[in-house]
């Protein structure tokens, strides 16, 4: 018996990865949170599996699940929405198996951020303009955030910046960011990513919180800031470069391998 931690992607169903859907269609429990996962995916469980909509329950009551399922000796797929790496709370549920001595494997999934790019039909990384992405929160009503990192601190590199569970303090954002950003820097909120109902603004730092309010942006979005998402003039990078040694395969030659 295995609990599956599986990545159910962004929103749309089929975005889910192969390994995932695989997973999801031999497993005869399947956990899931109703209010962020698609429910088109419960389709891929096999028939008679046992289906617990976990948004009403606690972590005493999730893992009470998982042990009721390894005493039948059935495996376990976790649905979580995106990619378990990040703002899942699976690290606690992990906690809770080792425990018990309850198995487990992660299945990635797509992020949100990722999904929140392809919708805006950016690259975050931009040759000279920006090299590095930052995903972080702010803390309100959840766990507080880990000293140093604060938007304050983090808007000091001018790094790309995606800032999840962040929808309802858009002021806030603006506010903290501004000294470090500017008024004019690109920002950008993606909602519901990949969903039918999807909902993209484009903007700067002075107006998306207006355009958050306008839209009624409130919730499953990520706030984008930072100067990549409207680059336009920049080198083209290395990579397909014709200066760059290639093999007659097209493989990259090592500096040094030509003699």
């Amino acid at each position: 018996m295995t609990v599956y931690f599986i990545g159910a992607g962004p929103g749309a169903a089929d975005l889910i990865t192969v390994r995932g859907a695989r997973t999801l269609a031999r497993c005869g429990v399947c956990l899931y949170a109703g209010s962020l996962v698609p429910t088109e995916l419960l389709a891929e469980c096999p028939p008679g599996a046992r289906l617990v909509d976990t948004a009403h329950l606690d972590l005493d009551e999730i893992t009470a699940e998982f042990v009721r399922a390894h005493e039948a000796g059935q495996d376990v797929a976790r649905l979580h929405s995106g990619d378990p790496a990040v703002f899942s709370a699976v690290a606690e549920q992990i906690r809770r198996l080792d425990a018990h001595g309850i198995p487990y494997e992660i299945v990635p999934g797509v992020p949100a951020f990722a999904a929140a790019a392809a919708a805006l039909g950016r690259e975050l990384t931009v040759p000279t303009v920006g090299q590095t992405v930052i995903l972080t929160r702010v803390a309100q009503r959840a766990t507080p955030m880990p000293p140093g990192e604060d938007l304050a601190t983090l808007g000091r590199s001018g790094a790309l910046l995606v800032l999840h569970l962040a929808a309802r303090h858009a002021d806030r954002v603006v506010e903290e960011l501004l000294p470090h950003y500017g008024a004019d820097c690109p920002a950008a909120v993606v909602a519901m990513a990949s969903r039918p109902d999807e909902i993209v603004l484009r903007g700067t730092l002075a107006d998306i919180a207006g355009q958050m309010k306008a839209a009624g942006v409130v919730r499953t979005a990520v706030i984008l800031v930072g100067r990549a998402l409207a680059a336009g003039q920049f080198p083209d990078s290395f990579l397909y470069s014709a200066e760059r040694d290639r093999d007659s395969c097209g493989r990259t030659v090592p500096d040094g391998a030509n003699g």
